[in-house]
Parts: C-alpha cells; structure tokens; sequence
C-alpha cells in the first residue's frame, strides 16, 4: 500500500454539492476522499494523541480530541453543548444566532446549529433532509425551544440505522407544520416570557435534500475503535456524516480528533 499522508486528525471538511464531498484533514493536509471509494485503504494509529485545542501531547482524548486541562477549563462551552436549556454563557458563540431545524437521518429529529453551521451540522448527523424552523438570539434560547420540541419528536440520531441506508423521505414542511401547532399555546407563553421578537420562526424556504457519497451500505454494522485496535483497513465503499464505510466496518473520524494518523491506499 502506499502512504498517502499521515498527520493529526481533525473532523473531515464537507461541502453541500449534488452529492457532498468530503476532505479528510490529516494536520492541515485536505484529501479529497470521495476520490478512494472502492480503494483498499489502511489508517494506522501511532499511538500519539494531541490536544485539539492547545496541541500538547496527552495520554487520553476527552469529549473528541481534548486534554483533560483543556477540558475542565472548557467545561461551561461542554455543557452548553449538550445542554443548551441550561447555558449560563455571557458572551461569545452562545450569543451568536441559532437555528432550530428538523431533519431525517434516521428518521425525524428536531436539533439546534449555529446559524454559521447550517448546513454543514446537517451533513455531520448523516441527515438526507433538513428544514430550518426557527431562529432565536442565544444558545440557551435553541435549547428551550429544543426540550419543547422533544417532546413530540426524537432529538436523538440512531447512528447505527443511520449507517445502514436511506430512511423513508418524508414531507418536511407538513411534519413542521404539525410540530408547531402541538406546540403553539408553549410558543405563546415562551414569547411572552422571552419577549415578542425573540424567537421568529422560519417560513417559506424548501428542504434541502442530501446525498452521500455511498456505493454500498454495510449489511451489519460494526463498528472500529483505535484505542482497541490501532489499525483499521478494508474496502471504502462510502462516507456519510462523519464515518468512513468500509466493507470491514465503520468509523467515526470525528471521535478520534488529536490521534496522529497514516493513511494508505491502494
């Protein structure tokens, strides 16, 4: 096999085209990895692992490429990502505006994005349709409207049947349509609570529709772990969110942010 590159991973850049293109990011070296479907590849895991965020090196990855330093003093942005309902932030990204949306991936789902992320968000959950339906000021905002919203829709991908194919297409525009009049008194009562302006929801835009760069799905999924195993190698036979489908099992790329990686392909 020959080597390809070999560097620190990073999550892979994606682009929204006719079908999404992906480039592995191997430290600060892109490869168009659309290109290798139906390649033998080969990555290997040196054993180092580097902080995603200082860069020093760590024995242990915390919350997808973190040093434990770094991830104890980023500990308010953490829970904020995985709370937003419970954001405390006074400044920075959980000020920016944000996006509710609905999305199928594996199946319907109501999430929150960065305004900045849309729709790069979409394509990391593997969705194949997203409708925005909302947009607030803060963080915490999209986080209220969120717990609203699950209690009548998932907020959850099913990674597992998200790998295993496309869902049943579904009609966007009616499914939101019937989540905000279950939710409509509850919207009324945010309003008033928030004030009148400070959630204003999105009307008349289409869903977008996304395709994947997938010549086959696995028929089971399994699933490869470098802290198990530090080599990962078989045939790739597609890419959808961030997991690399090959005919030996998947992988999460994003998961293993900081590990220093060789790539080979034949």
């Amino acid at each position: 096999m020959e080597l390809k590159a070999e560097g620190v991973l990073r999550k892979m850049r994606s682009r929204l085209e006719p079908t999404v293109t992906y480039d592995m990011s191997l430290s600060e070296q892109y490869l168009r990895i659309n290109d290798m479907i139906g390649s033998d590849l080969k990555l290997e895991f040196s054993g180092k692992i580097f902080c995603v965020n200082c860069g020093r090196k760590t024995s242990k990855s915390f919350n997808q490429g973190y040093c434990f330093p770094c991830f104890q003093k980023l500990q308010d942005f953490f829970t904020c990502l995985i709370h937003p309902e419970k954001c405390r932030c006074d400044e920075g990204a959980c000020f920016q505006d944000h996006i509710v949306y609905l999305a199928n991936s594996s199946g319907l789902k109501v999430g929150i994005t960065r305004s900045s992320q849309v729709p790069t968000r979409w394509i990391d959950q593997g969705a194949v349709q997203a409708l925005p339906i909302a947009r607030v000021r803060t963080r915490l905002q999209s986080g209220m409207l969120e717990v609203m919203f699950k209690q009548h829709v998932a907020d959850k991908t099913n990674w597992r049947e998200m790998l295993k194919g496309e869902p049943s297409e579904l009609d966007m525009k009616a499914e939101a349509e019937t989540l905000l009049r279950l939710c409509e008194e509850d919207l009324a009562d945010m309003e008033t609570q928030l004030g009148k302006h400070a959630i204003s929801l999105i009307n008349g835009v289409k869903s977008t529709q996304i395709k994947y760069p997938v010549a086959e799905y696995p028929a089971k999924i399994s699933s490869f772990n470098f802290d198990k195993n530090n080599v990962v190698e078989g045939r790739l036979a597609g890419i959808k969110g961030q997991y690399l489908l090959l005919d030996s099992g998947v992988i999460n790329l994003r998961k293993f942010s900081g590990y220093e990686v060789a790539l080979h392909v034949t």
